[in-house]
């Protein structure tokens, strides 16, 4: 059992029949009244999130999220196919849960799932990819002063802010948590 004392980012509990993420919290003591805590929860299975005040003495159970390393292996539009390195079991996965991760993901790459009860409820692609700039406009020599950046396109689809200099062909490395590029590879 958690307290609302007790929270933490990250931290999952159950309440309600439901599992919840914290996302965001803050410990709230008010002039008059007792204290209490504030909380911004999502729910790991739907995905919503929500603004909830939490009485400090209430008490819920922690709930057991396994973390399992898996690869990428192909999509037929609505399905997402992921292998178990251990056991070479394939894993389908609906398109709603993947669809973020997916920006990230090439064929044959590892993706941590996160399953509850043996329920697969979210994908996360690596911290840091490596991926081929597939489309972007042509930098001008001389505009790199200011420091300035352009939009870029990469293999799997996904659109960040880059230096000038980057190039159609070129390999960069990408912080998938922020969607931002840090360097040319």
């Amino acid at each position: 059992m958690i307290s609302p004392n007790d929270f933490r980012k990250g931290m999952t509990f159950e309440m309600d029949g439901d599992v919840f993420q914290v996302i965001d919290f803050q410990h709230v003591k008010p002039g008059k009244g007792a204290a209490f805590v504030r909380a911004k929860i999502r729910s790991v299975m739907s995905g919503g999130t929500r603004d909830t005040t939490f009485n400090p003495s209430d008490r819920y159970p922690l709930a057991r999220i396994e973390n399992k390393e898996m690869q990428y292996l192909y999509n037929d539009d609505q399905l997402y196919y992921f292998m178990d390195n251990e056991t070479y079991e394939q894993l389908p996965i609906d398109k709603v849960l993947v669809e973020e991760a997916m920006q990230y993901i090439k064929e044959n790459d590892t993706a941590t799932i996160r399953f509850y009860q043996g329920k697969a409820f979210d994908v996360s692609p690596p911290n840091f990819v490596e991926l081929e700039v597939v489309e972007t406009e042509p930098g001008v020599k001389g505009d790199t002063a200011t420091g300035a950046t352009k939009s870029a396109k990469v293999e799997t689809g996904a659109v960040l802010q880059v230096p000038l200099f980057v190039n159609n062909g070129d390999i960069i490395k990408i912080d998938t948590r922020t969607n931002e590029y840090l360097s040319r590879v």
